[in-house]
């Protein structure tokens, strides 16, 4: 007889005793390679196999730039009004509160401030799991405000994007936001302290059209998506076929527009790198 045929009837096992492999254990990327979620973690979320960056958020960007996880939240509690009294399927202030139950998130962005490398450093980090990532006035404000106090304290400025765009509940007072956080970084370089600029997947619509593209140094991960448009609507638009690989970093890195690609876990070395020389510092080892 067969091992996997049953010789015994009625056999019932409880719930509690059953050894089915537990939602989320593995992870499938893209091209279709499985890796062990706590090995995904390991290796800052990025697959050994094929070198897939998964998508994360602020929490997992502070702990790879700030030294020991150790930082100042700046702004923490700031959160979005509806002035607009703006409503799609549902009220904006009710699509703010579902977002932030999810994700614990007051908004899109966090800012803090702290050591990386031994030396001070902000970091402003978008989050895409929050409504896309969209750019409303606290995002605006948030990174302004971070900028302000990089300015103050004369500290390197780094800039995480990963956005979809424009929040369209907030309107005009969305894209405003695009003009005061280029202000804030022209007042920034005007106090000569380093903007490093880092695209990650996806950086598109006004944070592409503003503060993702105005870096000292503008840098990205591998394979991020980066465009003002996405490529479907470019595509829809022009009616032509797109070259392969289009509006990845890649793509843009060979056509100019960025400076350098580099993976997640040569990120803190190379940031670092490039405002010690900026700043015409000791490189730190």
């Amino acid at each position: 007889m067969a091992w996997f045929k049953r010789t015994d009837k009625g056999i019932q096992t409880p719930t509690e005793e059953k050894k089915d492999t537990p939602k989320g254990l593995w992870y499938k990327t893209p091209s279709g390679k499985i890796i062990d979620t706590d090995e995904l973690k390991k290796n800052l979320y990025v697959s050994p196999e094929d070198g897939y960056h998964v998508r994360i958020g602020s929490k997992e960007y502070f702990e790879i730039f700030f030294d020991d996880n150790k930082f100042k939240e700046l702004d923490p509690k700031l959160s979005a009004k509806d002035p607009l009294k703006f409503e799609d399927t549902k009220k904006y202030p009710e699509k703010l509160k579902a977002a932030q139950k999810k994700t614990g998130l007051k908004d899109a962005v966090r800012t803090a401030v702290g050591k990386s490398m031994g030396k001070d450093l902000v970091v402003a980090s978008m989050d895409f799991a929050f409504i896309g990532g969209s750019m409303g006035s606290v995002v605006g404000e948030k990174i302004a405000r971070a900028i302000d106090y990089s300015i103050k304290n004369n500290i390197p400025f780094l800039m995480i994007s990963k956005s979809g765009g424009a929040r369209m509940q907030e309107a005009s007072l969305s894209l405003m936001q695009l003009a005061k956080t280029s202000a804030k970084l022209a007042q920034l370089a005007d106090a000569e302290i380093p903007y490093v600029s880092l695209c990650t997947d996806p950086t598109t619509g006004g944070t592409t059209a503003s503060f993702a593209m105005l870096g000292d140094i503008n840098i990205a991960e591998p394979n991020a998506l980066i465009g003002f448009a996405g490529p479907r609507i470019v595509k829809d638009t022009t009616g032509k076929d797109l070259p392969e690989g289009f509006q990845r970093s890649e793509f843009l890195l060979e056509h100019g527009f960025l400076d350098a690609i580099f993976e997640r876990k040569d990120l803190k070395k190379q940031i670092n790198l490039y405002i010690d020389l900026i700043q015409n510092q000791p490189v730190r080892a």
